[in-house]
């Protein structure tokens, strides 16, 4: 299979935007991924932003984000609407991420997959191609009881320390999930080691994505 990489210069600065509803989706949907890039990539820099939190849900993103990534390569920024009522709040949620689009100008963009059933994944996935429009996007996939999961046609493959390092990340930084029956270890592993097979990974797992636009030259 061939593999696509980001020009031939990989020591040339480049910006990943991780986009994501709720304090934990970015970790869950492509955080072996972006351990994957950073070590690819040494001048690749990271910007989080997330949509929804509460209590001290921005708290254990953060943390999780720096724990993933360094301090010194992810910026993180949270925002405070209501999680679950995103769609409700259209028009302030369009505008946060129209302003977003202005401030920040990344090299590729990571947010959720247009099916995803979750009303809030949903809105934030059209909102990213809406705001994001000249951009190098990868839609992530997260596990959910609605079996939303579909068929990825651009994978990641990501070595076993990182994807030990995404759960240790995940089941440490936020304890506020753990009562969650699909948030454990099994889960996440599960489902790279599906997208491994898929991909014939190396290392027999990896992350999937949709990719709608390619541009290749």
């Amino acid at each position: 299979m061939l593999d696509l990489v980001f020009g031939t210069d990989r020591h040339r600065p480049l910006l990943t935007l991780c986009l994501g509803a709720h304090c934990d989706d970015i970790e869950i949907g492509c955080g072996a991924s972006l351990l994957a890039l950073a070590e690819l990539y040494p001048n690749m820099r990271f910007y989080w932003c997330v949509f929804a939190s509460e209590g001290n849900r921005a708290d254990e993103t953060r943390n999780a984000a720096t724990a993933l990534l360094g301090t010194d390569r992810v910026a993180v920024e949270v925002l405070d609407f209501r999680a679950s009522f995103l769609p409700a709040q259209w028009e302030a949620v369009k505008a946060a991420m129209q302003a977003l689009s202005e401030r920040i100008k990344p090299d590729l963009v990571f947010t959720h997959r247009l099916e995803d059933r979750h009303q809030d994944h949903k809105l934030l996935a059209e909102l990213s191609w809406n705001s994001f429009r000249n951009h190098l996007i990868l839609e992530y996939e997260i596990a959910k009881f609605e079996g939303d999961l579909g068929q990825p046609n651009l994978f990641v493959p990501v070595s076993q320390t990182h994807v030990e390092r995404k759960i240790a990340v995940l089941l440490e930084h936020f304890p506020s999930q753990r009562q969650r029956t699909w948030f454990d270890a099994e889960t996440f592993r599960g489902l790279m080691r599906l997208r491994g097979v898929e991909s014939q990974s190396p290392s027999r797992y990896a992350e999937g994505f949709y990719a709608r636009k390619l541009r290749l030259g």
